[in-house]
């Protein structure tokens, strides 16, 4: 076998870019939609045609295949030493509802092109290369979650929209609900994970930047806000005498909004509002409404909280209404490996690929596994930063040029130091 320290190995591997973007377009064609779009819901017989499709690859890539009692498909890649811990990449294959090409599937079929060319290369790492495919990350994140060792216990919050239990769901994809606790792992098993993801946004086309070296997921809070005021007639109860709780509940939504674009790189959002009693000749008594809040700092989101408080009391008593948050999301959030990031960064300085730096400001089944090990991610660029639609596009360019990134970036952390 040759070794990574060689300066051919070092200077000209590449991956294929035009075997990995064929594979691509391979695996949307699994679900594919009269719209160009991809259809592939978790556990579905899309799902199952497409996790054989890719498990077959990654036999002909010579890499040891497993599913755990998650449903998750395991390839390892053997390394040097295989007593070590391996060094991770991945992402998943399921889709939302009307998704596009990209999302999920580039990060799995870029860590399979990365084997392939190791091993038509005839390279081994010192460490073992692990591409894991999740399951069900656009739901539960049931696959990452058990990795973590965070999966709720109770089956019934697993149970699929029209009524499908998980026991089935996991039978399914040769996973298995009663033994899902052995899917965990640690860092014993695994030393660092990177995920290469598309962007999902419009930050790096905006800045003309080819990659986004990802500081961390964020964490997200999510309220319903209830706002309470009196329902009356709308012709016969004066302007000064009304309790109105919509018109308290403009104020609320330009309130977060506010805070929102106060300094920092937070993101607050109200996306989601009930009226009652929703009828155009009455004074509306009862507002409920969502509120999404993102950042990096679990400390910046608190400050943030405090303000939003701040404005809420004072919007109460100026309209004569009740206004209350109540929580039902708390996630932390997960900050990627210092160490990681630098080696993303050196792999663009070696490829010539200008990058900055910028939060996910959506979920990643990375942020599962910060829990257990050093994480990292990379991004690519979404063209207009569509995402989760058929019109979701990264350009095959774009897609070579994160893939060799994510390639110089493991060989770095497969290296015994």
């Amino acid at each position: 076998m040759k070794s990574i320290t060689t300066a051919q190995s070092k200077t000209q591997l590449k991956i294929n870019g035009d075997r990995l973007n064929q594979s691509i377009a391979r695996l949307a064609q699994i679900g594919k939609l009269p719209d160009g779009g991809v259809k592939r819901i978790a556990y579905s017989k899309e799902d199952v045609a497409a996790r054989k499709l890719v498990t077959d690859w990654m036999l002909k890539a010579q890499m040891e295949v497993r599913v755990d009692t998650a449903g998750n498909i395991i390839g390892r890649y053997l390394g040097k030493n295989p007593a070590l811990s391996a060094i991770a990449t991945g992402s998943h294959i399921d889709t939302v509802p009307c998704g596009g090409h990209y999302d999920g599937a580039y990060g799995v079929l870029a860590g399979l092109e990365v084997v392939r060319v190791l091993q038509e290369n005839k390279i081994r790492l010192d460490r073992s290369l692990e591409v894991i495919v999740f399951t069900d990350e656009e739901g539960t994140m049931i696959g990452s979650k058990a990795i973590s060792g965070r999966v709720i216990g109770d089956p019934g919050y697993y149970r699929r929209p029209d009524g499908t239990d998980i026991y089935t769901c996991l039978e399914r994809i040769g996973g298995d609900w009663q033994k899902i606790a052995q899917a965990r792992r640690s860092e014993q098993d695994i030393a660092a994970f990177v995920e290469l993801h598309v962007e999902q946004g419009p930050v790096l086309e905006s800045m003309h930047k080819q990659i986004g070296v990802v500081e961390g997921i964020v964490g997200q809070r999510r309220f319903n806000i209830s706002v309470k005021g009196s329902a009356n007639h709308a012709g016969t109860t004066p302007m000064q005498m009304r309790c109105d709780a919509l018109v308290a509940a403009a104020q609320v939504v330009l309130a977060v909004n506010q805070i929102g674009n106060t300094p920092g790189q937070q993101v607050a959002t109200v996306g989601k509002m009930q009226v009652l009693p929703n009828a155009a000749n009455v004074v509306p008594g009862w507002v409920e409404m969502s509120l999404d809040i993102r950042d990096l700092s679990s400390l910046h989101i608190d400050s943030l909280l405090e303000q939003l408080r701040s404005h809420l009391e004072e919007i109460a008593i100026a309209t004569h209404t009740q206004i209350r948050l109540h929580p039902c999301l708390h996630n932390e959030p997960a900050l990627a490996e210092p160490s990681i990031q630098k080696a993303i960064a050196r792999s663009c300085e070696k490829l010539n690929l200008n990058y900055t730096y910028l939060p996910s400001r959506a979920s990643h089944d990375a942020q599962e596994m910060a829990q257990i090990t050093d994480m990292g991610m990379i991004f690519v660029p979404s063209t207009q930063g569509v995402s989760h639609d058929a019109s979701e596009y990264t350009s095959p360019e774009q897609c070579t040029q994160g893939a060799n990134v994510l390639l110089m970036s493991l060989m770095q952390l497969a290296k015994i130091h």
